[in-house]
Order: structure tokens, then C-alpha cells, then sequence
């Protein structure tokens, strides 16, 4: 059989074309699609090559430059990422989503938060620098995802380590999106790929894997009581961020109409998935009424038969129905035959007591229980109980300087915000920066870059002293 010119050409384009995707394919297998790989031993093989390259190769400087392109490349991305979160998990509303992650992208500290000491004197130089541990692995929440991803990925590489993140099946696909698009910006901006890694398909067992793989120095948990306390018994370093439950104490020398303002506003910020989100108000009795009032008119709804929401939110064996965590105050209002006042109703308020189930545990949805206090002394008693030593977040409405501080000593929690919604403790509308693994079990509290590193020491002796 003849064959002219263009039809050899055109099997040679063919046969050339068959084998450049035969070797995009393993290459895809071998490299991963922009951080996402198959199996966790490549996602880890992965993760370690590219902190070993940048820890070789870039300086402080040069990683503030891929962090900058980091920031840049994300932003671009917001509001997608805010709606793919709340259509894969079904949990609070794109525009809060929004205004949390450019709280990540804005107020993650990059490598100006890395610190070198100095000592010098009669016997030399002693220099205490800030290294990586090398391979993290960060497990991320679905209440949080892209938040999480962003403010973790900017800080463990600002202190030159790599990150294999395991983000909770339910947020899967928005959070390897965010890692993805982080990872882009990375390799445009001449960085080492696969800086951060996950697998396809995410599950306790790669969870596990992960945990246990002598690869992976340290362990970052944003999750329950269970995650975390596996981390712990990993042998590793291990940072966890658990749950949190903060209480809202409010005294009667506020402004009534600031406080219920700020309440509001902070208790349903997307639909009160965030831990640092007031969970309970405790109020003196003599002022509580008329707290509520305020908070109504700030479009919050009174609940008149409170166990009609508890049918619905707590399951029989005490736990709550994660049906309704994150969903709209409407919603679990009608869910419960309630009418709600109007279609945006922001929060649902129900009038109980102490031992109300939903008090007692972190419900992570805008139904806000306020319980009544006869004096600042058993609020404060009251606070601490419904804190229950998570050590994680409160919230204070008073201008009695006394009570700020009694109340501080008593609650001892990471976060600590006077007079304002809770989120000003995350940097949104308060001074200090934003993180979104809040290190209250393990005791590193706000994480930043320099949570991640270890301390190195170099000592030149007998030199160096200019004094």
C-alpha cells in the first residue's frame, strides 16, 4: 500500500501525540496533578522532595516571594470557593465564607513572623534560629476548609516546611481546589512543585497512614476530641486544635444595643460553624430581658418552646444532629415548625437553664441558648463550666474593668475578646493576626509560622564579640 507525504506525516503527528500523552499520564501518576495524588506514599514521597528542595534553595526571602504569589493567585478564587464550600458540605453562607477567606489570605503572617535571637558576651556569639521540622501533615475540618488549607499552607511554608494535608471527605473537593490553585502559584513563581500534597481520596486510613509514616515530623489537627487525641498518641509532635464551646457573659453596665449587636453578628457569622463563635450568653437576670429585646431587634428570633428546636438538633444519645450543623437559622426554625420571623433571620435565641443539652456541648449552629445569672460571680461560675477546660474561646460584654479581668483569670482560654463580636479575635475588625488552628489542647494557641519550626542553636566562641 502507497502512502504519500501527508499521510506519513499525519501517523508520525499521531504516533507522536499517542506517546507525549502516555508520558503526561505517568508523569501525571509520578508528579501528581498539582499536589493531588493517587496513594499517600507518592502524596508524602512527594511533600519531601519539595521541602528538601526548598529548604536548599530558597531563602527567607525568595519564600516571602512565593508566599506573596500564594496571596495573589487565591484571592482570585474567593467567591468560587465559597460557593463550592457550602454545595459540597452544605454548611453556612457563601458571603461569610468570603470574608473568612480573605481573613486568611490578609492576616496569615508569612516569614516576617520567623524570629533570630542574638546573644553575645565575653565568651562569643550564640545565635538561636527558627528551623522546619520537614514534612507536615495537617488534617483540615469541613466547617473550615478553605480557610484552613489557605492559613496553613501560607504558614508552614513561610517557615520552609511542605504540608500533606488530609481534609475531611466531606470537603474534599473544595479544599484540593484551594491547595491546587496555591500550588499554581507556587510553581509560576519559580517554586518547587508539590509543596503541598493530598491524596484523590481522602479517608481514616490514609488519615493513619499519614500519621504513622516515619516521613512526617509533625502532626497539625483541626478537628474533634478524637483526631486530636490520636495525634497525641502518635509519638510525634503533634499540634491540636479542638473543639471549643465559648461562652458570651454579659453584665449590666453595657451598652444593651452595642452587645446584642455584636452578639448577633458573631454567634451566626456563617451559620456559627466557626469554634470561636459565642455558643452560649450568659446574663444577669435583672438586664436579660431586656438583652433579648435588643437582640431581636438586631434580627435574632425568640424561640417560645425551646424543645421543639432540641427534637430536631439533638439525637436520642445526647449528641447533636449533624444534619443541622452550619444550616441556616430559617431553616432549622421551620425544620422544627417554627415560623420564622423572616427569611434571613439570623439566629435563633431559646431562654434555658444551665444543664439544657444545648449549652452543655458545641453546637456549631446559629440556635444561641441564654441562660440567666443572678450576679456577676455565678455568671462567672457559669462561664467556666460551659467552657469546660477546652481552653479555646469567651467573650465578655462589660465596662466594668473589675469584671474584664476577674473573668479572664477565671476562663483562661487562647481567645479572650471584650466587648465585640467574637471574630475580632480571629483579626477581623481586632488588632493581631488571623489563624484558623486555634492550639488550645496542646497549649501553642494562635498558630503561625513560627509555631512550625524548631529552635537550632549555633555557637561561635571566642569571636564575634564586638563589645
Amino acid at each position: 500500500m502507497d502512502i504519500n507525504k501527508e499521510e506519513l506525516a499525519k501517523i508520525i503527528d499521531e504516533v507522536v501525540k499517542a506517546l507525549d500523552d502516555n508520558v503526561c499520564e505517568r508523569k501525571s501518576q509520578s508528579e501528581g496533578d498539582y499536589g493531588v495524588f493517587q496513594s499517600m506514599n507518592q502524596a508524602i514521597a512527594a511533600a519531601e522532595k519539595a521541602q528538601t528542595e526548598l529548604q536548599a534553595n530558597f531563602s527567607v526571602q525568595e519564600r516571602e516571594e512565593l508566599i506573596k504569589a500564594m496571596r495573589e493567585e487565591i484571592r482570585k478564587h474567593v467567591d468560587k470557593i465559597a460557593k463550592m464550600t457550602v454545595e459540597e458540605t452544605g454548611m453556612g453562607r457563601p458571603e461569610d465564607k468570603v470574608i473568612k477567606n480573605n481573613l486568611a489570605i490578609d492576616k496569615t503572617p508569612g516569614t516576617e513572623n520567623l524570629r533570630t535571637e542574638a546573644y553575645s558576651g565575653r565568651d562569643g556569639l550564640s545565635i538561636l534560629e527558627e528551623a522546619p521540622f520537614g514534612v507536615i501533615c495537617s488534617i483540615t475540618p469541613s466547617t473550615n476548609p478553605g480557610p484552613t488549607v489557605i492559613n496553613n499552607g501560607i504558614s508552614m511554608i513561610a517557615s520552609c516546611n511542605s504540608v500533606v494535608f488530609n481534609p475531611h471527605p466531606s470537603a474534599k473537593k473544595v479544599s484540593l481546589y484551594v491547595m491546587k490553585q496555591l500550588n499554581k502559584a507556587i510553581i509560576n513563581a519559580g517554586g518547587p512543585a508539590n509543596l503541598m500534597t493530598a491524596v484523590e481520596e481522602p479517608t481514616l486510613q490514609t488519615v493513619e497512614s499519614c500519621m504513622k509514616d516515619e516521613r512526617v515530623s509533625m502532626l497539625v489537627v483541626t478537628g474533634g476530641h478524637g483526631v486530636v487525641n490520636a495525634a497525641l498518641r502518635s509519638g510525634k509532635k503533634a499540634i491540636g486544635a479542638g473543639a471549643g464551646n465559648p461562652p458570651c457573659l454579659v453584665d449590666d453596665t453595657v451598652d444593651f444595643a452595642k452587645a446584642a449587636s455584636d452578639i448577633v453578628k458573631g454567634a451566626s457569622i456563617d451559620n456559627n460553624v466557626l469554634c470561636t463563635s459565642e455558643k452560649v450568653v450568659v446574663a444577669l437576670d435583672s438586664i436579660a430581658d431586656q438583652l433579648i429585646d435588643c437582640m431581636v431587634a438586631e434580627n435574632a428570633q425568640l424561640v417560645d418552646n425551646p424543645e421543639a428546636i432540641v427534637n430536631i438538633v439533638i439525637n436520642e444519645d445526647g449528641t447533636v444532629n449533624k444534619e443541622y450543623i452550619g444550616k441556616d437559622a430559617a431553616y432549622i426554625l421551620e425544620s422544627a415548625g417554627i415560623k420564622p420571623k423572616n427569611k434571613d433571620v439570623r439566629l435563633a435565641i431559646i431562654d434555658v437553664d444551665i444543664d439544657h443539652p444545648l449549652v452543655r456541648q458545641e453546637q456549631l449552629m446559629p440556635v444561641m441558648p441564654l441562660v440567666r445569672a443572678k450576679d456577676f460571680e455565678e455568671a462567672m461560675e457559669m462561664g467556666v463550666k460551659i467552657e469546660n477546660k477546652n481552653r479555646h474561646s469567651a467573650i465578655i460584654h462589660s465596662k466594668n474593668v473589675d469584671h474584664l479581668t476577674a473573668f479572664a483569670k477565671k476562663i483562661g482560654t487562647t481567645i479572650y475578646v471584650k466587648n465585640a463580636p467574637s471574630y475580632a479575635g480571629l483579626g477581623a475588625g481586632g488588632e493581631g493576626f488571623s489563624s484558623f488552628t486555634i492550639a488550645g489542647p496542646t497549649g501553642e494557641g494562635i498558630t503561625s509560622a513560627r509555631t512550625f519550626t524548631r529552635k537550632r542553636r549555633c555557637i561561635l566562641v571566642d569571636g564575634f564579640s564586638i563589645i
